[in-house]
């Protein structure tokens, strides 16, 4: 039952083709790289992400790449390739957690506004418009300045503020296809036999709806990379005493690209862009993957192909005008 579930799940994957296809490869590829140095940061890393010595040795302070330091190190002696590093770690577990959180509030949310209606609906419509309407970075920085004084300025924190931003997209979203579907005529039959308001939405709603949930999250989490990056460079981020962050490690290298120190901010600003690179085009190959209706437009033939001495030809030369000042003959 499992395998034939999976089976159904990857068969729009399989049956791909052309652009789509390799935007969707390209995603995942990168985003494993990057969830492979996640995981296996404590061996990939040549050194921890507050480590400024080895062997009694401190590391130069503002050392250029080299042998020893590939990426060079910072103005605080940290290794920069370390950094990057755990930075991925940081960056992955934030943006997990917040994509988890925001599918738990939002998805139920909006099926229950969409499905049930009335005043509730719009109680929680109300309420998600002014969470949509507060500029992101600014619900954001809102929100880790208020939970900073009890939770501190961790990964659970950074990963609740950006929840807020996210959670009335997956509201929205789910709400305006349950509204469509719930008028549906498999879901009236459904109702019409009796049975009972849970199954509906789980059975005959939910798996009608999920279908654009996964494209949303992979492009969401590509603007949580950001969003991150910013909170750590206006500093309400995660504590550098904490875990490496590279939003935090960009802010550190402004004044050492005045000076001409290119490489403590070229390499964690070039692992942001990468990251969201792939998270977008995961998104993207997802939403031309999953979606019927692109789908089958990708891989419509043409009805009618014109080849010479064809019937498409033999077609349009039956409707050309008389020639010659010829008129037309009468049956």
């Amino acid at each position: 039952m499992r395998q034939r579930r999976l089976s159904r799940w990857l068969e729009p994957i399989r049956e791909s083709t052309g652009v789509s296809r390799w935007i969707f490869w390209i995603g995942v590829a990168i985003v494993a790289f990057f969830v492979i140095l996640a995981v296996f940061a404590p061996l990939l890393a040549p050194y921890g992400f507050d480590q400024v010595s080895a062997d009694g040795v401190r590391f130069p302070k503002q050392g250029s790449p080299d042998g020893t330091h590939l990426f060079g190190t910072t103005v605080g002696n940290y290794d920069v390739l370390s950094r990057v590093i755990w930075g991925a770690r940081t960056a992955i577990e934030v943006v997990v957690l917040a994509v988890v959180f925001s599918l738990a509030i939002g998805v139920p949310l909006g099926l229950f506004s969409g499905y049930v209606g009335g005043r509730a609906d719009r109680v929680l419509v109300l309420i998600m418009d002014a969470l949509f309407a507060f500029p992101y970075i600014l619900l954001a920085i809102v929100i880790a300045f208020l939970l900073s004084d009890k939770l501190g300025q961790g990964v659970v924190t950074a990963a609740i503020a950006i929840t807020a931003v996210y959670v009335p997209q997956y509201f929205r979203v789910v709400r305006n296809h349950v509204i469509s579907v719930r008028e549906e005529p498999y879901v009236d039959a459904a109702r019409a036999l009796g049975a009972p308001r849970r199954t509906i939405v789980s059975r005959y709603v939910l798996q009608n709806v999920i279908q654009s949930v996964p494209a949303l999250a992979t492009l969401n989490a590509a603007d949580a990379i950001l969003t991150l990056a910013a909170l750590g460079f206006l500093g309400y981020g995660i504590q550098p005493t904490d875990a490496a962050e590279w939003g935090y490690d960009l802010q550190r290298a402004i004044d050492d690209a005045g000076a001409g120190i290119w490489w403590t901010g070229l390499y964690p600003g070039l692992a942001i862009v990468l990251l969201v690179t792939g998270f977008t085009l995961l998104g993207e190959g997802l939403n031309d993957v999953i979606n019927p209706l692109i789908r089958a437009r990708s891989t419509a033939k043409p009805e009618i192909e014109e080849q010479p001495g064809g019937e498409g030809e033999a077609a349009i030369l039956s409707m050309e005008p008389p020639r010659g000042g010829e008129e037309p003959r009468g049956p």
